[in-house]
């Protein structure tokens, strides 16, 4: 049987080509990135498949890493970050380089809070961050591709090579336009909330949103929200859309009590809201600008959260 070394015995430049190659998308691409030929690439990719003894990348347009390559790249991108690490403490870093971190958020997050924790980040240290929107269900799967160091999650379960931190949770409430309330409520007086939602028009962020749905399993007796389905992926757009009176929906509270107070949300249910936990997950290295950054995410969260 083939022995295989270790990952600190993989040859660097073969490392950082895996790399290239997945961040560009193609050997051609990764090629006028790292100033080599297309067979260069090629060639250094083949060479670390048969050094690890596995099939690291699919060869696909765009390239995907296998579940082998995932964890190189993990490893290349640790590697890239303590390099930078040590070069800027030994003052030899490139003249204007920033360090770039890669962070998965959801996209309700990112409208209401996540920004204002990237703000605090130190400006000395010369973080560049390169955020990815994805659901908090599956922001872990970035984290185990090795495409974030750092994701905003709903999971506590810690991704393999991880550390877990608790935010504090995200509290929706159920909402509708006072026009949509009125054709849809106001002509049924008798009629229970539950029936009315599963038959009414509903905004969802996307395909993979299931907050509704939640919510209208409880009023429902496990029916769900209706076949009108309207898919709204953006979190501003998505408020706009209930407020237009597209459809009801559920809106993260810090979005949805200006619009209440204003008069034009109004409250499905007062005594039934749909809270989401959040969890910071991040890789487990020793590196200034990702302990900065977690420290203002979580001191941020704290504010800005329910605790």
């Amino acid at each position: 049987m083939a022995q295989h070394g270790s990952l600190s015995e993989l040859p660097l430049e073969q490392v950082r080509t895996l790399l290239a190659v997945v961040d560009e998308g193609t050997f051609d691409a990764a090629a006028a990135a790292l100033h080599v030929t297309p067979p260069a690439v090629s060639q250094r990719v083949k060479a670390l498949e048969r050094r690890t003894g596995r099939v690291l990348l699919t060869r696909t347009k765009p390239v995907r890493p296998t579940e082998s390559g995932q964890v190189v790249v993990r490893f290349a991108r640790q590697l890239a970050r303590l390099e930078r690490d040590a070069r800027a403490d030994l003052g030899i870093g490139e003249s204007g380089q920033g360090a770039l971190l890669p962070v998965a958020v959801n996209a309700d997050s990112l409208a209401t809070w996540f920004l204002s924790a990237l703000a605090r980040v130190p400006d000395e240290l010369r973080v560049c961050f390169e955020l990815r929107r994805e659901d908090e269900v599956h922001t872990t799967s970035l984290l185990r591709e090795g495409a974030v160091m750092a994701a905003v999650t709903s999971s506590p379960d810690a991704v393999s090579g991880c550390t877990v931190r608790r935010l504090g949770r995200v509290r929706y409430l159920p909402v509708a336009s006072p026009g949509f309330i009125e054709r849809w409520l106001g002509d049924r007086p008798g009629a229970p909330l539950g029936r009315v939602v599963a038959d009414a028009p509903v905004l969802l962020f996307d395909r993979r949103d299931t907050l509704q749905d939640q919510f209208a399993r409880e009023v429902t007796g496990g029916r769900g929200a209706g076949a009108l389905r309207h898919y709204v992926p953006s979190s501003r757009g998505f408020a706009e859309a209930i407020e237009a009176g597209l459809g009801w929906g559920v809106v993260p509270r810090a979005q949805a009590e200006p619009l209440l107070r204003a008069g034009a949300l109004r409250l499905l249910d007062p005594e039934r809201v749909v809270d989401v936990p959040l969890f910071w997950q991040q890789w487990k290295l020793d590196s200034p600008a990702l302990a900065a950054l977690a420290d203002a995410v979580v001191s941020t969260a704290a504010e800005a959260l329910d605790q």
